[in-house]
């Protein structure tokens, strides 16, 4: 889970909808004070996450040139999503990625973080022709760690006989101390439960499964989608580091790795991840 160190818009943001053909989804939309618009990004959030994990990159990759759209996904925070599994199967979620692409204008910089990741990969793998380059952010190349896929297992029993305060609560007992949510503002602590009582239950169902069970699809990847980015912190509790070099190799991607940052870097070191960003997206842009 993502904690972002604030909950306020930048002056060149705003919070708004994207509309698509695939329905509405809720969005923060950055854009540059001045100057030409070098590019478009989306921001897909990862596993109980919203678009407010992003918060931290929109001012400095606006400042970059950029105009930066964060979403939220169907069934996330503020965005409605159905009471039933099989409206969070991958493919539908991918379909909402390429609705996304097709609204923003196509040409898009596309960006998944951790199970966005696994999304926009299956949203390339069905259609990569609006994507100008995929950056998969503390994303590996199939299932999540073992001890991962136990945690997850254990969440997602808890939610078929809790309900969503009572999970929310039993595992806010189970964080350390030095957890980013149990160091967070009080404001940012009570966006977290928020946020996750906003979230359709099924969903977390759903997404929580591909999690747990992805398989290997690099090699496809790399044949369909364009200019490639792995980034992600020192460590990563998700996906060991070196699974993500690996992958990385494979891809023929660019490797970024952010000093000081765990599975989060755009909340814990959203500078230094913006630069990465910036610095990629200008040399797509260029070669291109």
């Amino acid at each position: 889970m993502s904690t972002p160190p604030t909950l306020t818009l930048p002056s060149c943001a705003t919070a708004s909808r994207l509309v698509t053909a695939r329905g509405e989804f809720a969005m923060h939309d950055a854009r540059p004070a001045a100057g030409p618009v070098r590019g478009t990004a989306l921001l897909v959030p990862g596993f109980t996450g919203s678009k407010e994990d992003f918060i931290a990159l929109l001012e400095p990759l606006a400042t970059a040139g950029f105009r930066v759209v964060a979403v939220d996904g169907r069934g996330q925070y503020e965005t409605a999503g159905p009471r039933e599994e099989g409206a969070y199967a991958q493919p539908e979620l991918a379909r909402d990625v390429l609705a996304q692409v097709e609204a923003l204008g196509r040409g898009v910089h596309v960006l998944g973080h951790s199970l966005g990741g696994l999304i926009v990969r299956a949203a390339a793998l069905l259609d990569a022709s609006g994507f100008a380059s995929l950056t998969l952010m503390s994303s590996g190349p199939a299932a999540i760690s073992a001890s991962q896929r136990e945690r997850t297992k254990l969440l997602l029993e808890a939610l078929g006989v809790l309900d969503m305060a009572s999970v929310w609560q039993a595992m806010r007992d189970l964080d350390p101390p030095e957890a980013p949510a149990s160091r967070a503002s009080a404001e940012v602590r009570e966006f977290l439960r928020r946020r996750w009582m906003s979230t359709v239950p099924e969903q977390l169902i759903a997404t929580g499964r591909q999690l747990m069970f992805a398989t290997d699809q690099v090699a496809e990847l790399a044949a369909v989608a364009p200019a490639r980015h792995v980034v992600s912190g020192e460590v990563d509790y998700a996906w060991p580091v070196a699974l993500l070099d690996a992958m990385a190799d494979r891809l023929d991607a660019r490797r970024t790795v952010i000093a000081g940052a765990g599975h989060s870097p755009n909340a814990e070191q959203p500078l230094a991840c913006a630069r990465a960003l910036a610095d990629f997206w200008e040399d797509v842009t260029v070669d291109g």
